[in-house]
Formats: structure tokens, C-alpha cells, sequence
């Protein structure tokens, strides 16, 4: 029954430091969804997203016919 135990114990250690490792990432945004917007607002205010990912100038059309000329 030692064995037991002590497998168990190790197996419920791991789990719980998983679990507080994911506690920050994961579950607290998903249970304070207002406190993240408003952080993510004040994080994301001088960023352009099209400075980052410009819209519109990838042209698909060479990304789908890349072997027509083979």
C-alpha cells in the first residue's frame, strides 16, 4: 500500500503543478474576462495591426498556382 501512496502522491503533484501553471494562462482570463479586456486595451493602444499584418498584399493567386509552371 506504500507503493500506492506514494505513486499517487507523485501522480497528484504533478497534476497540481500543471494546474498552477495553467491557473494564470489559462482559467483566469476565462473567470475575469472584463479585467483582460481592459488590460489588453491599455497593452495593445499604440499598435496598428496593419503595421504588424498588412491587409490585402499577399496575392493568393501565386501561393495556389506556385507549380503551374512545372
Amino acid at each position: 500500500m506504500a507503493g500506492l501512496s506514494r505513486t499517487l502522491g507523485i501522480f497528484g503533484g504533478f497534476v497540481a503543478v500543471v494546474g498552477a501553471a495553467f491557473y494564470p494562462i489559462y482559467f483566469r482570463p476565462l473567470l475575469l474576462p472584463e479585467e483582460y479586456k481592459k488590460e489588453q486595451s491599455i497593452n495593445r493602444a499604440g499598435i496598428v495591426q496593419e503595421d504588424i499584418q498588412p491587409a490585402g498584399t499577399l496575392d493568393l493567386c501565386v501561393c495556389i498556382d506556385c507549380f503551374k509552371d512545372l
